[in-house]
């Protein structure tokens, strides 16, 4: 079976979908991996580790897609790509179908069967191929080095002839993958940390960070069945709101991680709440993408309000293209596995919850039902 691995075209993009290591392994299994040239140049791997570890080399995409059963990439292809695609070949890739309608619709209309990663369900078995938990953990990280450098103060206490240094304060809110993250690198850096989820099941694991855990008394469970944070009613916003305004104005650092599936990002943090922080705190919003968790944040833009600093970064893990690459081809690769028999061919068994939880176009159909009611 023939995989293809394609050169990213999206507007800063530095990650690729398969490293040398991925071609080792699908290699080993009988696979035959053609790689774009260049594909993954600037992510910090040159052609000849490709050939190295038994790849192939195509010049250009239509080269590296001619007879390819498989079709790996990071980005949503663009319309100008999909045309590219032949009719049965399966694309595997992060998709963001509800945002990208036009495009899901022209996958559907050329008979490609699409594999959206960013659609894993959220169980045991999946979590090798989830490649949203393995780029959170990189824009997590990302987050609090971006955070540390504008900020105005140092992180960790220190003590020194000049006098005791005291250490900054700093918050997350939402403690899902990114902002466990964010917590153990702040944690490595030395800040004083809070932390903020409405889901008290993750009390534990942001206290076993070193961090305290700022709690709001809820008469409900608001975790989904996914383990992802449900949305609120309006009055549990409001407290909510209230709970976060009452933090925030003693802190130097916060990081906001809250995102809803499908849906635009929570707001948590307002326009008073940064009004209320001391000049030179910063604001590092990783739901900038999907509207924000802080009212003034603009995507890929960095706004200073009354003396506060706040970051909206987009496509955080791109910036950290080497490893972020490496997490993503292992989610990939065991995915091609998941997918294949053990002779090598296609195995779309439609009752394997993982196949049938990712795929958004077969044969001509549209099979993820939100995206199909949203096309309707």
């Amino acid at each position: 079976m023939k995989v293809a691995v394609l050169k990213e075209t999206t507007p800063g993009e530095r990650r690729v979908a398969l490293v040398p290591d991925g071609v080792k392994t699908l290699t080993k299994k009988s696979f035959q991996v053609v790689v774009q040239v260049g594909a993954g140049a600037d992510a910090g791997f040159t052609d000849a580790d490709y050939e190295r570890e038994g790849a192939t080399l195509a010049p250009d995409p239509s080269s590296a897609l001619a007879g390819a059963e498989i079709v790996l990439k990071v980005q949503p292809p663009s319309l100008q790509e999909v045309q590219a695609l032949a009719r049965g070949q399966v694309l595997v890739c992060s998709l963001q179908p509800l945002a990208r309608l036009d495009v899901v619709r022209a996958l559907r209309d050329a008979g490609v069967t699409t594999m959206a990663m960013d659609l894993m369900p959220r169980i045991t078995r999946a979590q090798t191929m989830d490649i949203l938990s393995s780029q959170a953990t990189v824009a997590g990280y990302k987050a609090v080095l971006l955070g540390a450098n504008a900020l105005w103060k140092f992180l960790p206490m220190l003590t020194t002839a000049a006098g005791t240094i005291r250490p900054a304060k700093a918050l997350v809110l939402g403690a899902g993958v990114a902002g466990l993250q964010a917590l153990a690198t702040l944690r490595r850096l030395g800040a004083q940390m809070l932390a903020f989820d409405v889901r008290p099941a993750v009390k534990e694991q942001v206290e076993s960070l070193g961090a305290k855990f700022l709690e709001m008394e809820l008469s409900q469970d608001l975790e989904d069945a996914s383990g992802y944070a449900k949305e609120l009613s309006k009055d549990q916003h409001e407290r909510e709101l209230e709970l976060i305004a009452g933090a925030i104005k003693d802190m130097d650092l916060v990081i906001t991680t809250a995102q809803i599936p499908g849906k635009k990002a929570p707001l948590l943090v307002t326009r008073a709440m940064v009004e209320s922080m001391r000049p030179g705190s910063v604001i590092v919003d990783l739901a900038s993408e999907t509207g924000g968790n802080c009212e003034l944040t603009r995507p890929g833009e960095t706004v200073v309000h009354k003396g506060v600093q706040i970051l909206g970064p987009v496509n955080l893990p791109s910036s950290l293209p080497y490893h972020a690459s490496q997490m993503f081809s292992r989610n990939l690769v065991t995915f091609v596995l998941e997918m294949t028999n053990k002779e090598g061919g296609l195995n779309l068994d439609w009752g394997n919850e993982v196949l049938a939880g990712v795929c958004v176009t077969h044969q001509g159909e549209v099979r993820h039902g939100p995206t199909k009611e949203a096309l309707a």
